[in-house]
């Protein structure tokens, strides 16, 4: 089954990855932020090799982002995401893979998670949508 795998940042640190621009990593010594990016490719490697990684895409700062609404038959489009939390979508994996739980495995290895982003695991339905 196929997993969309949503990578939340704060956009203050955008750049791509954005766990290498967080406060806490910026603390950390060159060392320990050559070790996460390792992590990060190590996992990466093995999404790919394992054939589970489908596609994956970083998506620019939010600022450079549209929100169109259509109220009325009128469409009105206002600049960037507006949502009420600090995090903004900073791109996507899609993996393929036999479950929910091997999904959210991988998810739990982006170094994001650990410094204030979040990785949100969705499901992906087929056209049929019977999978659901």
């Amino acid at each position: 089954m196929k997993y969309l795998l949503l990578i939340h940042s704060n956009p203050e640190n955008w750049g791509h990855p954005t766990f290498l621009r967080t406060a806490a990593a910026l603390a950390m010594s060159s060392e320990e932020r050559a070790e996460l990016s390792r992590e990060f490719e190590t996992l990466l490697t093995e999404i790919v090799e394992s054939g589970e990684l489908v596609t994956a895409e970083a998506l620019p700062d939010p600022a450079q982002t549209r929100t169109v609404r259509v109220r009325d038959g009128v469409p009105a489009v206002t600049d960037g995401p507006f949502v009420e939390a600090k995090e903004q979508f900073a791109g996507y994996f899609v993996v393929d893979c036999e479950s929910l739980e091997r999904a959210t495995e991988i998810a739990a290895r982006f170094p994001d998670t650990r410094f204030g982003g979040a990785v949100e695991v969705r499901a992906l339905m087929e056209r049929s949508g019977q999978e659901m």
